[in-house]
């Protein structure tokens, strides 16, 4: 790919995302039937989605900062073959507390994806890029989604049950590390990196540099890098908590429908096998909205925008288009409900590309991959308290109080992203950039 290799590393990290997903949703699209064969109740497949997320969520604050002092390539190496491997152990679990070990063990590995994947962006793409990477890479999510809503039920019918599904989807993450290792390296020791794109990912870190500390100059087009940042000094800057308010408000609404989508549809009275068509179409919205997100920003800021206006013009945007959980929570026709859904999943993409963006935007790359840690940490305790509450109110009444308040949290995250995400004194004098 001579002048464009780094979008075969943003194709990486679309698939490292991609498997990250297939390895998750597998018990998700599992679960009517694990749910049935070990007697679960709602409330306690709950506690199984909750020990993912609260080791994903400890793990995204320890495991950004962790990625700064590794970088990039060992970093996700290590995260792959982690949760690759703890993917295909679940296949030997045997009840309930197994299940929870398991799912905790895994929700560890798979929480460095996101913050590495951030970090990679920052270190290969331009600005104007940057909208149109972090789309690629987060599409994986949604596209992962939904082929896993395919490929699971057929290994589950045509393998004999649940476990070799486990196994066969578990493998996927080691082919992608060899693909990874043969790959990855900084732009600038990259062997197979063209002298002409090497030159304008560089001039651009210099630029960037100039803008954000006007009377200086990066030393041969490489920003230096500083020491790293404590997580006790990037909380004292408001763009920090803006970034984590962009995720820690908005991601628990997309894994409210990663979870919890095919047990909906069947306490609606559908069947899965007959609802397969309409189940994968809230992922593709996802991926059109990350895609969407990621195109328009890019022309906005070509447009002569502001990084910052563009990004939080999209974000208020894609507040308001979650709001289709509501008519979703009160219709009893199945495709107006996944027209409504499907609304809403491209809406949280838009929002979920621009807030995954931030911290690439916000900060020097020496503390990107913490911020997005602690953004992410942030996203794992909404989900956290989300998930619980969601088991309860599932049992004791109906999904319907759940979607509609789904619909609004994440206008708050809207509000507070435009009150935050704005250069102040801090800006261009140190870690945090101008945006």
């Amino acid at each position: 790919m001579i002048g464009r290799y780094r979008w075969w590393i943003g194709t990486l990290l679309f698939l490292s995302t991609v498997i990250n997903y297939i390895d998750r949703q597998t018990l998700s699209v599992l679960a009517p039937h694990l749910k049935t064969e070990f007697g679960w109740s709602n409330a306690s497949f709950a506690w199984i989605i909750i020990a993912f997320r609260l080791a994903y969520t400890l793990m995204q604050a320890i495991g950004g900062p962790l990625l700064d002092r590794f970088g990039t390539r060992r970093g996700l190496t290590l995260t792959v073959l982690w949760y690759s491997t703890i993917a295909m152990l679940t296949s030997v679990a045997t009840g309930f507390k197994s299940f929870c070990t398991l799912r905790f063990l895994l929700g560890a590995g798979e929480a460095g994806n996101w913050p590495g994947a951030t970090k990679a962006v920052a270190e290969w793409f331009p600005r104007r890029e940057r909208g149109w990477a972090v789309a690629l890479f987060d599409s994986g999510s949604s596209f992962g989604a939904a082929i896993a809503s395919v490929l699971v039920p057929f290994l589950y019918a045509y393998l004999g049950g649940w476990r070799p599904a486990f196994v066969i989807t578990g493998t996927l993450g080691f082919l992608w590390v060899i693909a990874w290792r043969g790959s990855y390296h900084p732009p600038e020791t990259h062997p197979r990196l063209g002298a002409a794109e090497r030159e304008m990912i560089l001039a651009d870190r210099a630029e960037e540099k100039t803008q954000d500390t006007p009377g200086t100059a990066a030393v041969s087009g490489v920003e230096a890098e500083g020491p790293l940042v404590s997580t006790a000094a990037l909380l004292r800057f408001p763009q920090t908590w803006g970034t984590l308010a962009a995720r820690g408000l908005t991601d628990p609404v997309w894994f409210m429908i990663t979870d919890w989508f095919a047990i909906y549809l069947v306490s609606r009275g559908f069947r899965l096998e007959e609802t397969a068509l309409g189940f994968w179409v809230p992922f593709l919205a996802a991926d059109l909205g990350n895609f969407f997100g990621g195109g328009v920003s890019s022309a906005l800021i070509r447009r002569g925008w502001s990084v910052g206006r563009a990004r939080r013009t999209l974000i208020v945007a894609g507040g308001f288009g979650v709001l289709a959980l509501i008519p979703a929570a009160l219709s009893s026709r199945f495709l107006v409900l996944v027209a409504c859904f499907a609304i809403a999943t491209f809406s949280y993409a838009v929002m979920s590309t621009m807030a995954l963006a931030l911290p690439a935007d916000l900060f020097e790359n020496r503390a990107v991959a913490s911020v997005a840690g602690l953004a992410g940490a942030a996203a794992g305790a909404g989900t956290l308290v989300s998930t619980y509450f969601i088991g309860i109110v599932a049992d004791r009444f109906s999904f319907r109080p759940i979607l509609i308040t789904a619909s609004l949290v994440p206008l708050a995250a809207a509000v507070l992203a435009v009150a935050l995400v704005r250069n102040t004194a801090a800006s261009g004098r140190g870690v945090l950039k101008v945006i």
